[in-house]
């Protein structure tokens, strides 16, 4: 990537942005900052930025007067059998992305800087992280909850932003911020879907052309999901009228299809309080996770 001299961190014009390569370099960015009674917030991404991420940027410069993008690919939430080296890089056009959006820092950190060679601590949220995702990939959370946490303590920003798409990596950000007293508040935004319902998603442009209009069901399912559950209709009913029509719709498997409580994700049997529905579910080699919130009808 290329980079502005570190020294221009704190300057406001548009064009490329700075890119802090170090934890050294960011921490000076934010004492400069602070020194001038600015607040900070952070966006924590992986690159490969499209518009969900642009949603975030733009919820940052809702929240805090600077922002940070960060931009690392964590091997730690990566199993050995997974698509670490094929996921998505972007490069230069990160930084296009960054610069349109008048962002005007980048943490940009190298694995190296991230983990050194005696890294030996993992951070592991508990509960929330066990079903859904967590059954079948037990590595992910503790790579995300590790990182996440080492980001926020090297920022120490007002605010992070991150999606409901990835639902439950929201759910255990806020549960480990609130456990390990990290003063960031964690602030949501709403899914970014594409005209059809598809939830925008690096992983989309895997899809085959075919493969692309039958993901689209997905969101349809889920939304008539909830209508049901939010006019009293049983979740297990729901769960599996909900597997048929994605069987029917053409995926090549369902991961999970769930109906949890919208804070603990303990599964639920009707809907009495905020609630999700949730679902992963595979086209080809390519897995797509969706959620949609499910709001109690209101009693008389």
């Amino acid at each position: 990537m290329t980079a502005k001299p570190a020294e221009s961190a704190d300057s406001l014009e548009s064009g490329p942005p700075v890119v802090l390569e170090t934890v050294e370099a960011l921490r000076k960015a934010v004492r400069g900052w602070r020194t001038r009674g600015e607040t900070v917030a952070l966006v924590p991404t992986m690159g490969a930025l499209h518009q969900g991420h642009l949603a975030l940027i733009e919820a940052a410069f809702e929240a805090a007067d600077r922002v940070v993008v960060s931009i690392f690919v964590n091997p730690a939430q990566f199993a050995p059998e997974e698509d670490f080296d094929a996921y998505p890089r972007a490069g230069e056009a990160d930084l296009k992305h960054l610069a349109e959006a008048r962002v005007d820092t980048a943490f940009v950190p190298s694995a190296a800087e991230m983990y050194p060679p005696d890294f030996a601590t993992t951070v592991r949220v508990g509960a929330v992280t066990e079903g859904l995702c967590g059954a079948t990939r037990p590595h992910f959370f503790a790579g995300v909850a590790t990182v996440v946490t080492k980001l926020l303590l090297q920022c120490l920003p007002e605010a992070a932003i991150f999606g409901e798409k990835d639902y439950q990596q929201l759910v255990a950000v806020r549960r480990l911020v609130r456990d390990l007293d990290i003063p960031t508040r964690i602030i949501a935004v709403a899914t970014v879907r594409e005209p059809d319902g598809l939830a925008v998603s690096s992983r989309n442009a895997y899809l085959t052309p075919e493969q692309r209009r039958i993901a689209r069901s997905l969101s349809a399912v889920l939304h008539a999901m909830a209508e049901r559950l939010a006019e009293g209709a049983p979740a297990i009913q729901q769960v599996d009228r909900g597997m048929a029509e994605l069987g029917v719709a053409g995926f090549d498997g369902v991961e999970y299809l769930a109906v949890c409580d919208a804070d603990s994700l303990e599964p639920i049997s009707s809907v009495e309080r905020p609630a999700r529905v949730l679902a992963a579910v595979y086209l080809g080699t390519t897995r797509l996770i969706d959620n949609v919130p499910v709001a109690p009808a209101a009693r008389a």
